[in-house]
C-alpha cells in the first residue's frame, strides 16, 4: 500500500463513495468496505474499488468454519486485498482459515484479518458473560488463538497495539478508533491519533468519519497521508 491506511466508505451511496474515492485515491493505502454498500450495491461495486486500490471487506464473519471459508474466498474472488473475522470464532476455524489464507497468497497479496474486541466497547460494555475479565484479558486470550492457528492478521484497538505487539512481534495489526485530538468520537471509545496509533506498533490504521465528514475530504486525507508520512 502507499500509505498505511484504509478509509472507511461507511457512507450510503454508492455515488458518494465513488467519489471519495476519486477525492482521495492519491493519499490511502486501500478503502474498507462494509455491509452498509455491499449489500445495496453488490459484488460488482466491491470489484470497481478493488480496480482503484486494495479493498478491505469487513463483514466480521463469524459462523461455522465451512461458512466461513467460503464467505472469505467469496471476499478474495470478488478482489478483497483483506478481510474481517472475528476472532471469537475459535481455534479450529482460525487454523483452517490459516490455511486458506496461504493458499490464496500464492495467487496474490491476501490476509484474513481476526477482530479482537471492538473499539465501541469499553470494559462496562462488554458484553455480559464476558465482564468476568477485563478488555486487556480478552485481547490476550483472542491474539493466542490466533497466533497457534497460523493467521497474522489482527484488528485491535490502538490502546492495546503496544501489548500485543509485545507479544506477537510478527504480527499485522490493523487499528480502528482512529482520530485527531479535538474530533468528535462518535460510537468509538477506545482511540489514538493517527501517528500515536503508529508509534504504539499498528501496521495499519482504518480512518472514516474524520475525513468523509469533513469540509474538504481531499485535504483531511492528505493530512493524514503527510502525518503518517513523518512516523
Amino acid at each position: 500500500m502507499k500509505s498505511p491506511w484504509f478509509l472507511a466508505l461507511d457512507v450510503d451511496s454508492d455515488t458518494q463513495a465513488l467519489r471519495l474515492v476519486d477525492l482521495t485515491v492519491e493519499s490511502v493505502g486501500g478503502y474498507k468496505i462494509g455491509p452498509r454498500l455491499c449489500l445495496r450495491y453488490g459484488p460488482d461495486f466491491v470489484r470497481r474499488i478493488s480496480q482503484r486500490a486494495p479493498v478491505f471487506l469487513d463483514f466480521k464473519f463469524y459462523d461455522i468454519p465451512s461458512t466461513l471459508l467460503a464467505a472469505v474466498q467469496a471476499g478474495f474472488d470478488l478482489g478483497a486485498s483483506f478481510v474481517t473475522v472475528h476472532a471469537a470464532n475459535g481455534l479450529k476455524a482460525l487454523t483452517e482459515l490459516a490455511e486458506l489464507e496461504a493458499k490464496l497468497q500464492q495467487q496474490r497479496e491476501f490476509r484474513v484479518l481476526a477482530v479482537t474486541v471492538l473499539t465501541s466497547f469499553t470494559q462496562d460494555q462488554l458484553p455480559t458473560h464476558w465482564r468476568d475479565q477485563s478488555v486487556v484479558e480478552h485481547m490476550g486470550q483472542m491474539l493466542t488463538m490466533v497466533k497457534s492457528s497460523g493467521l497474522r492478521g489482527v484488528v485491535c484497538s490502538p490502546l492495546e497495539v503496544a501489548m500485543l505487539r509485545q507479544e506477537f512481534s510478527e504480527g499485522y495489526f490493523v487499528t480502528p478508533g482512529v482520530r485527531s485530538p479535538g474530533e468528535v468520537l462518535g460510537d468509538q471509545q477506545r482511540v489514538m491519533t493517527p501517528s500515536q496509533a503508529m508509534v504504539q506498533g499498528a501496521s495499519a490504521l482504518v480512518v472514516g468519519r474524520p475525513v468523509i465528514q469533513a469540509k474538504d475530504p481531499a485535504l483531511a486525507a492528505q493530512s493524514i497521508f503527510a502525518e503518517l508520512a513523518g512516523v
